[in-house]
């Protein structure tokens, strides 16, 4: 059956459609965003959001190379379906992985309230990454079901 002869789950899909559609608008953002922020000015980015152990600017660097890929990915996702399940699974293990490497060194930040925020401000944001990881897979198994191109 097409989905103009059940209008509620049409509706029901194009509302997580736009829901998927602003999630990586903003993590494309956020990515792109802490990525120039590195770039312009690596100090300041490890004085107020990176306080663990010493700067090093090269490193900085490298790190914003990784998040600009990632805002990338998130911004050709936006114009191209196919590219969402795996540009989301992708951002949500790099959350996890980042989100484990802040648990490990939670004492470590100055001043030590910022170990405790950053762990879990990026817990509950790998959550809502895989949250839209899952939304993203139902969306693409419905597109298949549509299109007859299941795998």
């Amino acid at each position: 059956m097409s989905a103009s002869a059940h209008p509620r789950q049409a509706e029901r899909a194009d509302v997580r459609t736009e829901v998927l559609i602003a999630g990586l608008v903003l993590l494309a953002l956020y990515n792109l965003g802490l990525a120039l922020f590195m770039v312009v000015s690596p100090h300041s980015f490890f004085t107020s959001i990176g306080p663990f152990g010493d700067y090093n600017r090269h490193y900085l660097g490298d790190l914003a190379t990784y998040g600009a890929a990632i805002g990338a990915g998130c911004a050709v996702a936006l114009r191209r379906a196919s590219w969402r399940v795996p540009v989301l699974a992708i951002s949500t293990l790099q959350f996890a992985l980042h989100t484990i490497n802040h648990l490990v060194d939670i004492d470590a930040a100055h001043p030590a309230w910022t170990g405790y925020f950053d762990f879990f401000s990026l817990l509950v944001t790998t959550l809502a990454l895989a949250w839209l990881t899952v939304l993203a897979l139902g969306r693409s198994a419905e597109r298949d079901a549509l299109t007859g191109s299941g795998r």
